[in-house]
């Protein structure tokens, strides 16, 4: 999902006020990321206050640091970009019962889980990291799979066909080609 979409599904207004945005965008921009970049983000405990948000470039994984709210500061964003080779990835793990699954994914330290069509967005995200690593394209989501995490707390009544009005997805390349300079 782009970050204009995680912004539309944030748990708490705040945590993306304009304010905080100029910092986080600033950070992304500064680091490689494309404006409105795929990512992922990590609400964590307490979005009202921090978040980490991960996102796929060319050079490496970016990893931005957010904090809503430092006293007498203001927001704060910091990151760094992960180079390909270091990024440290875990095993895409299924569990699949009663027309359910449930998808576990580890990345730089944060784990990723969720069931239903928050599992579909997470394995999706996954085959992308896997895929840039390798230095492959990132894969086009399978038909009739939900490419956004639903809501906390819900699951998805039906997987069966795509949203309607939905964007095609396309093949894109996170990786430099082999033999040009990073």
């Amino acid at each position: 999902m782009r970050w204009s979409g995680w912004r539309a599904k944030a748990p708490f207004k705040d945590s993306i006020s304009p304010k905080v945005l100029a910092v986080v965008d600033a950070a992304l921009a500064g680091l490689g990321a494309d404006p409105d970049p795929e990512c992922w983000v990590i609400w964590g405990d307490d979005p009202s206050s921090r978040y980490t948000l991960f996102a796929p470039t060319a050079s490496g994984l970016v990893q931005v640091n957010v904090r809503v709210m430092v006293p007498g500061e203001g927001p704060r964003a910091g990151g760094k970009v992960v180079r390909w080779s270091r990024v440290q990835l875990g095993e895409l793990a299924v569990e699949i019962q009663g027309g359910h699954h449930l998808v576990t994914f580890q990345v730089e330290t944060q784990v990723l889980n969720g069931a239903d069509a928050a599992a579909d967005a997470i394995a999706d995200f996954a085959q992308t990291l896997f895929a840039a690593v390798d230095g492959r394209p990132a894969p086009v989501p399978a038909k009739g799979r939900r490419a956004t995490p639903a809501k906390p707390g819900t699951a998805a009544k039906t997987r069966a066909g795509t949203r309607p009005g939905a964007p095609k997805a396309t093949t894109r390349r996170l990786t430099a080609p082999k033999g040009s300079p990073t």
